[in-house]
């Protein structure tokens, strides 16, 4: 899904000024919940929203951010209110906390925010309705976005990782009010786009880990599209397509496979094989077994699969030195354990020094790049593992459609 930017406004081409900002954030950070305090483990979170709480404070806008933590019944259902603290240290200001969400002391504390100043509303999800899959028209009419729409003069979404949700707090808003991506929503959008862009060739997608039927899903429309001139594979998904391909690789793998319902998709696998996917899979793997941990060629595997070979990492790293677009996600191995990370750093490292234009998806792969200290090198790290999965799945993100037609709606844009 290719978005056309120019039909999707910016604060930076609004430059609101002096305005009732409400802004959609993503402060849903790994908690350490304890029986009388939350200790919150990684501020990565907070710290990419900088950028846009900065940009409306120097325009003296009142702003007033609205998240989610956890889901309904985990345990990492809390509060906000140590992401305010946290919020405060990270911009450098004051930002207050109020125990509502959209009743009479939520809505008196916006009324009396003062320009420049910033307010965080309690967990959105502590409302039912926003844990609803609905479209904009039906969250328009949701209590949240009724009680609180008169307050706000802009609606602005910089919550790229909640976008894949059609949520009040994410689609019901825009319907109601002039709307627009933050800092982060616009480099999100921009840089995924960028793999759908023909002069970005040749573009290489290196993809692993344990969501194969998603995974299966992007290469698909990968193939559909011609966007990739290779895909690079590693993880659970590279012994479901050896498995196509025909390769013996071991009863032990193949029972795992099976207990994971994942045998099923080896047909699949086959059809992309046979009209010619660019795929490329593993010549070689570490694999663990009663003889310890060894590595054999992909042809004679013996013990359980638990990462790719060095051969393997020296081929996928000869093969990135002919991108200019190189795509990560998901690890070649089962990085849990460290004697396994070394064919998901060898790609790491090797897409960092291809001087290709490098963009990570998210999850393992982004905290193994941070560890390395080789994030700054990175063109794009992104915060939205299943808002990319969905982009990459050539499916639209209700985020964003639903910041296009507020465009449509307030800015008569066709």
């Amino acid at each position: 899904m290719l978005y056309n930017m120019y039909k999707l406004p910016n604060i930076e081409e609004i430059n609101p000024n002096r305005a009732r900002v409400l802004v959609r954030v993503d402060f849903n950070v790994p908690l350490q919940v304890l029986e009388d305090s939350i200790q919150i483990l990684d501020k990565s979170r907070i710290e990419s929203h900088a950028e846009t709480i900065m940009q409306l404070v120097d325009g003296d806008n009142s702003v007033v951010l609205v998240s989610h933590q956890g889901r309904p019944g985990t345990r990492d259902f809390t509060s906000l209110e140590y992401h305010a603290e946290a919020a405060s240290e990270v911009f450098g200001l004051d930002v207050k906390w109020v125990d509502d969400v959209a009743g009479p002391c939520a809505r008196d504390a916006i009324r009396r925010l003062g320009p420049g100043e910033v307010l965080l509303l309690d967990n959105v999800r502590l409302y039912s309705e926003e844990t609803i899959e609905a479209p904009p028209e039906v969250h328009a009419r949701s209590l949240l976005v009724r009680r609180l729409r008169g307050l706000f003069d802009l609606y602005v979404n910089d919550a790229f990782a909640t976008a894949h949700r059609s949520h009040a707090s994410i689609v019901g808003f825009p319907y109601v009010l002039p709307s627009a991506m933050g800092s982060l929503m616009r480099r999100e959008i921009e840089a995924v786009s960028r793999i759908f862009r023909p002069e970005d060739a040749p573009k290489i997608f290196v993809l692993g880990g344990s969501k194969v039927y998603d995974t299966m899903r992007i290469i698909e429309n990968l193939y559909k599209n011609r966007v990739a001139e290779r895909i690079l594979t590693g993880g659970l998904l590279a012994e479901v397509l050896l498995l196509a391909k025909g390769v013996n690789i071991g009863q032990e793998n193949l029972d795992f496979l099976e207990r994971r319902g994942l045998l099923s998709l080896v047909p699949r696998a086959r059809r992309l094989l046979l009209r010619g996917a660019p795929i490329e899979t593993p010549i070689d793997f570490v694999t663990s077994s009663d003889n310890g941990v060894i590595e054999v060629p992909a042809y004679r595997v013996e013990g359980r699969i638990m990462d790719i070979g060095g051969n393997t990492i020296s081929m996928y790293t000869e093969l990135m030195k002919e991108a200019r677009f190189i795509v990560l996600r998901g690890p070649m191995g089962v990085i849990e354990d460290e004697r396994f990370r070394k064919g998901t750093l060898g790609v790491i490292k090797g897409s960092i020094n291809s001087g290709a234009f490098t963009l990570f998806g998210g999850g393992h792969m982004n905290v193994l790049l941070y560890q390395l200290g080789l994030a700054e090198k990175a063109g794009h790290v992104s915060t939205g593992g299943a808002a990319l999965l969905t982009l990459l799945s050539g499916e639209p993100l209700p985020a964003v459609e639903a910041l296009r037609l507020s465009y449509k709606r307030f800015s008569g844009g066709g």
